[in-house]
């Protein structure tokens, strides 16, 4: 069993049980949650994902169909665009996934010493969900899909059972069935695995999301998206001092500013071709107005009042594979009602943000694009 746990590229720990608890996924690595992540100065620092292998032909984790499984929140940007590019693919067929509740409730809720709250399966018509202070009354509708590969009751215990060393018990995570442990929960690296990996399998394998002539300027933008916008709400909703707050705000609407001009002349962010990039600023947009606005105290402007943003967001949404995966009442209901310390009786705001019905009219600008070159 010892030797069995150190399989290449992971570090284990000993699963030990609790007397106390005895519950079969504890273990001694203790729990923590997003919003505790805090440097020194009060500001949000996100811990990185502590899994980190590859699928790949010859390695550890081959390409395989019905080998490997997908646990995501449709509320969180970074498991939803997983999802997105699974649908995008066509790979239904060949990874299944898992669905969870939107609001964390306490995860060990039998141990008044631990207070971890987070992602947990429901099934369909269960009992409504309350928040960590017992508010609300949180529907189990028919998006949830329970694990019913390891019969986990929560995220955590993935983790647990896979023998995690971090402790953040986050979405994103790619399950390997065969060796019944993670591959990775980094988001950023999970679908550019689901985009190369699985084309043997893949009912498009012809949608390319990281296409080599435009991969150089997608990593130059995104050196300012991710730790500005993507990661910028963040650092705006979960700040603890003034001062990091206002510096995230004022970087976030640079950077916004900076957007707007940019989707002024171009359809997608490197040019006439939906992209990776695309995929994960739109994953942040369009939960913007309905939430970040409010809860993060992101509100010097909105989306809706930066005409190519929103022309941006309507025209992704339009994909057939990104609506599909774009779960408003679960983005609300999640936000809303996680963060007991935030709203500690879990009301809901009423607005939902712009429609994302409205036809965009971008695809104009993928012809001059064309013309141009």
């Amino acid at each position: 069993l010892i030797t069995a746990m150190f399989r290449l590229g992971r570090a284990p720990i000993l699963r030990l049980l609790s007397p106390g608890r005895g519950h079969p996924f504890a273990t001694m690595v203790k729990a923590k949650m997003g919003q505790n992540e805090v440097d020194a100065k009060g500001g949000f620092a996100r811990t990185a994902a502590g899994w980190r292998n590859k699928v790949e032909v010859g390695g550890e984790f081959p390409p395989e169909a019905d080998r490997y499984h997908l646990y995501i929140a449709l509320a969180c940007p970074w498991a939803a665009g997983t999802l997105s590019v699974l649908f995008l693919k066509g790979l239904e067929g060949a990874i299944s996934y898992s669905v969870t509740h939107p609001t964390w409730r306490r995860t060990r809720p039998d141990d008044e010493n631990d207070t971890h709250a987070g992602w947990h399966f429901c099934a369909p018509g269960d009992p409504p969900v309350s928040n960590a202070n017992g508010h609300g009354s949180f529907e189990c509708d028919d998006a949830l899909i329970p694990d019913s590969l390891n019969g986990a009751k929560c995220v955590r215990d993935l983790y647990e059972l896979a023998n995690d060393e971090v402790g953040k018990y986050s979405t994103p995570v790619l399950w390997d069935k065969k060796q019944k442990t993670i591959v990775n929960n980094e988001s950023t690296e999970i679908l550019r695995m689901l985009n190369d990996c699985f084309n043997d399998f893949a009912a498009h394998p012809e949608v390319d999301l990281y296409p080599d002539a435009s991969q150089k300027e997608a990593e130059e933008l995104n050196s300012f998206i991710y730790p500005t916008v993507n990661n910028g709400v963040y650092r705006c909703g979960f700040s603890q001092s003034q001062e990091a707050y206002e510096e995230a705000l004022g970087e976030l609407f640079s950077s916004l500013d900076r957007l707007e001009a940019h989707l002024a002349s171009r359809r997608y962010l490197t040019g006439a071709a939906f992209t990776w990039l695309d995929l994960r600023l739109y994953h942040t947009l369009v939960r913007f107005d309905p939430v970040y606005h409010l809860y993060f105290k992101a509100n010097l402007k909105r989306i809706q009042d930066y005409p190519n943003l929103l022309g941006f967001v309507r025209d992704v949404y339009q994909m057939d594979a990104i609506k599909k995966t774009t779960n408003m009442r679960h983005i609300k209901m999640h936000y809303y009602t996680s963060h007991a310390h935030l709203n500690p009786f879990g009301i809901i705001p009423g607005s939902n943000g712009p429609d994302l019905t409205v036809p965009s009219n971008r695809e104009k600008l993928s012809s001059v694009l064309l013309e141009e070159h």
